[in-house]
């Protein structure tokens, strides 16, 4: 039996502007408003508005929340400042990414663990688990908040015009209290697009009030509402992984290229640790297949699975695949053998239906913002 999607506090405002909806993660989201090469557009030169509320919050609190986040997760959560957040993984105990999160630090002895919708329950479930014997409460806290991200380089300007908070002063995966348009807030800088921009988490009553605020503010800066096709074409051409593309349980950070967020020195055992030792000696001696970035000569859009070759043989796998705005060409990211891995690395091509279309191989990733 199909249950129904789950609602954002914003469905209704959602559908009155016309937008495109699309099952993701349980939940309906919108997919686009009207034209996604404009909202992709418009994020890389002005702003976009986005409902992220799928997104899966997950309260830590306790004496020792510190020490029981840094047992549960690779990264070593006791060195995270307060006001900061760290980027990490969840991972099993095979060493299998069961997802990539944000984690902030909200105070001496309380933080927010983000997760992917489509991996929420999943990290709950696990934290719950692994907490035992800590003292420390996880709390499922994801129908507590509503998640708005203003993107793009007139988020600042945009932002400045509806909050006091100290924006200057917030650095880049930070995140502080504050008021927006008369809502209490957690603003956060962190972004899954390759721009500047903000996350408002807000509770659920209040996010229409807020992004109504947020547009009326943004008009004179050019943003519009973006959904979730073009933070897909974003993410991609700032060589940003998505869970179940580019990451996923049959590979380890080491093999994902993101061995640098698994902390060994921290202290006491952590879940997982045994098999990413092993993971790690596996890397230096032979190298796993390495993440790069394909841009095609052609025309033809690579996709998720399409094999990518090279001499006739098949050397590696597109993981995620579009047409890019920015560049005006297809673009993959794709795990192929190391030898073939070198920016410039000759003869690559990628299995289109049956015909293997010449891709150059480029380093990650695609597009980086003028500082």
């Amino acid at each position: 039996m199909s249950t129904a999607p789950r609602l954002t506090a914003l469905d209704t405002l959602h559908r009155s502007l016309g937008a495109t909806m699309t099952d993701f993660a349980g939940w309906d989201m919108p997919l686009r408003y009207a034209s996604e090469r404009d909202e992709h557009n418009a994020v890389r030169t002005r702003a976009g508005l986005f409902d992220l509320s799928h997104m899966g919050e997950i309260t830590v609190t306790g004496p020792e929340a510190a020490a029981f986040l840094s047992y549960a997760l690779v990264g070593n959560i006791a060195t995270v400042g307060n006001g900061r957040a760290r980027y990490t993984m969840i991972v099993r105990e095979d060493g299998g990414i069961a997802d990539d999160l944000i984690v902030y630090r909200l105070g001496e002895s309380e933080y927010m663990v983000v997760a992917n919708a489509g991996n929420a329950q999943i990290v709950l479930d696990a934290l719950t688990e692994r907490v035992s014997g800590f003292d420390a409460e996880v709390r499922d806290d994801r129908d507590a908040y509503a998640l708005l991200a203003v993107q793009g380089p007139e988020s600042p300007a945009i932002m400045k015009a509806v909050t006091d908070a100290d924006l200057d002063g917030l650095k880049y995966y930070a995140g502080l209290p504050g008021t927006v348009a008369g809502v209490p807030a957690l603003i956060a800088r962190t972004g899954y697009t390759g721009e500047d921009g903000f996350e408002l988490f807000v509770a659920p009553e209040h996010a229409e009030q807020l992004w109504r605020a947020l547009t009326e503010a943004g008009a004179p800066h050019g943003l519009i509402p973006c959904g979730l096709s073009c933070r897909d074409t974003l993410r991609l051409e700032a060589g940003m992984p998505l869970y179940g593309h580019e990451l996923t349980t049959a590979l380890t950070p080491f093999d994902a290229g993101l061995g640098r967020v698994v902390k060994f020195e921290k202290e006491g055992d952590f879940v997982g640790r045994a098999a990413l030792t092993a993971a790690a000696e596996r890397a230096e001696t032979a190298p796993p297949r390495k993440l790069v970035g394909l841009i095609a000569e052609g025309r033809r859009v690579p996709r998720a699975g399409f094999a990518v070759v090279a001499g006739g043989k098949v050397i590696g796998e597109v993981t995620s695949g579009a047409p890019s705005p920015t560049l005006g060409r297809p673009i993959a990211m794709a795990y192929v053998d190391a030898a073939f891995a070198a920016p410039g690395t000759e003869g690559v091509g990628v299995d289109i239906r049956g015909t293997h279309e010449p891709y150059e191989v480029v380093a990650l990733p695609f597009y980086k913002r003028q500082k």
